[in-house]
């Protein structure tokens, strides 16, 4: 998964809350979603997303990286 595709995916996960809801938007299995964002992460050594069993959330580096992928996506 290319930069670019992490991008499009961590902000579906943010968007949608949901690692199932956001692969499902994408066409993508759930595994490959969640392995994405762990890539992601491991990538900008920060972690993005707050995980529990019943809702994902950003953390505050995740919330300013929505924003900057936000307007990187949008040029």
């Amino acid at each position: 998964m290319d930069r670019l595709d992490a991008m499009r995916l961590f902000l579906r996960v943010v968007e949608r809350r949901s690692f199932s809801l956001a692969a499902q938007d994408l066409g993508l299995p759930r595994s490959t979603a969640t392995e994405g964002v762990k890539q992601l992460e491991a990538r900008l050594g920060v972690r993005l997303l707050q995980r529990t069993t019943r809702q994902v959330r950003p953390t505050l580096d995740g919330e300013a990286y929505y924003r900057r992928c936000l307007a990187i996506l949008a040029d």
